[in-house]
């Protein structure tokens, strides 16, 4: 067997596992919704089983209890804005992501540009779950009043962002978040780069539209983005 055969062997055995964990746990339904308790257990046990640095594991998980991650909405009105929406859309994305990881990865294998990239299926699950990680404590709720069907006044609550909100970059704000728990990532330019770009044309910076395509040979970058999308747009999650 070859280096590169053992590496492909070892991807899809990895990406099987892990959607082997989703599937038995079923914490989100194909009309999009989901049991919040479901979708944390999910995810740590899909965590537990992929990133190979326990250490950095558990600072991960200890800043997602801290910032709010695992009630966060993941939006105020667009997709996912609900209580836990956030954990919900990035378990989403993440097996998204793996589900289309591997005609993705053998796709990429036969362009000319094989040999420039490469990535796990751990680096698959980091970039995906890790993607919106800048929502993570982002929105307050607040109430405004409105009618109900009979035309009696009630009042609503609803999700906004919050005044005091720091934000440098919906992308760049993801990467730095999570640096602060796997600060090894720092020297993986693949991961950093899909997160950073996961929203493509709409949060970047002039200067940044400049070399933007070059970003786009990377091919995790294009997979990240695929599974976001389709996650928002197709279960609306």
């Amino acid at each position: 067997m070859t280096e590169t055969q053992a590496a492909n062997d070892t991807f899809q055995s990895h990406i099987s596992l892990l959607l082997a964990i989703f599937d038995e746990k079923q914490p989100i339904q194909k009309d999009g919704t989901f049991s919040l308790d479901a979708v944390k257990e999910t995810s740590l046990a899909m965590a537990d089983c992929i990133i190979a640095n326990k250490e950095e594991l558990a600072a991960l998980k200890a800043w997602m209890e801290g910032h709010e991650f695992w009630t966060s909405p993941a939006s105020t009105r667009f997709h996912g804005n609900v209580k836990g929406g956030l954990a919900a859309h990035s378990l989403l994305v993440a097996v998204q992501s793996l589900r289309f990881a591997v005609p993705f990865a053998e796709n990429f294998a036969l362009s000319k540009r094989s040999d420039k990239f490469s990535f796990t299926a751990e680096d698959v699950f980091i970039s995906a779950f890790a993607h919106d990680f800048c929502k993570a404590g982002t929105y307050a709720t607040e109430s405004r009043k409105t009618k109900d069907f009979n035309g009696n006044w009630k009042y609503e609550p609803y999700y906004k962002t919050k005044s005091d909100s720091r934000n440098l970059g919906h992308g760049n704000e993801s990467v730095l978040l999570l640096l602060e728990s796997m600060p090894s990532l720092l020297k993986n330019r693949t991961v950093i780069e899909a997160i950073k770009c996961h929203m493509g044309f709409s949060d970047l910076s002039p200067m940044e539209t400049y070399n933007y395509s070059n970003l786009l040979q990377n091919p995790l970058v294009l997979l990240i983005q695929l599974a976001d999308q389709s996650a928002a747009q197709w279960w609306d999650l």
